[in-house]
């Protein structure tokens, strides 16, 4: 039986869980190297804490092994219509390489659905890419549908959803 423990964020954790997504993001996407840090880890609290958003953690023996969050969908693809329904965008799935393949991120998110169901919410929407090993065949496994892939031979975005009760 794995012994981590999945929790909301603590304030006095929000140094080390930005520094833990900062790191595992700069180690996925190398050109994000110099990049300055995106507004939502800038401003955890008030975006994950304070806000509409939510951000779990898991812990191993209290070490930081894997993270989830989400936020509300800022209707940034204009192909995509959620205007009528509350959405939001799962980010920032990190699990630690150790940890991966033992039902970790699964776990993480069957949290954070749970959490987005008490809240109301609708739809469950996120993007990722092929090159991401598994990331497709893992939201799928959650339940999530494609509903696009943009043709950028590069990113080839793949845009999912999931429909909540």
């Amino acid at each position: 039986m794995p012994n981590w423990t999945l929790q909301p964020v603590a304030r006095v954790a929000i140094a080390e869980v930005v520094a833990f997504v900062d790191n595992a993001r700069r180690e996925m996407f190398p050109m994000l190297a110099k990049a300055p840090l995106p507004h939502d880890l800038a401003h955890f609290a008030d975006t994950y804490l304070d806000g509409a958003g939510c951000f779990l953690e898991a812990r191993d023996d209290g070490r930081l092994v894997a993270v989830i969050g989400y936020v509300p969908y800022d209707h940034r693809f204009a192909q995509l219509d959620y205007h009528a329904e509350r959405v939001v965008e799962v980010v920032r799935l990190f699990v630690l390489p150790a940890y991966r393949r033992h039902g970790l991120a699964a776990a993480l998110f069957g949290a954070l659905r749970e959490r987005a169901e008490q809240a109301g919410i609708g739809c469950l929407y996120l993007h990722t890419h092929p090159f991401l090993p598994g990331a497709i065949a893992f939201w799928e496994r959650q339940g999530f549908a494609v509903v696009d892939v943009e043709q950028d031979p590069v990113w080839q975005t793949t845009h999912m959803h999931l429909r909540l009760p």
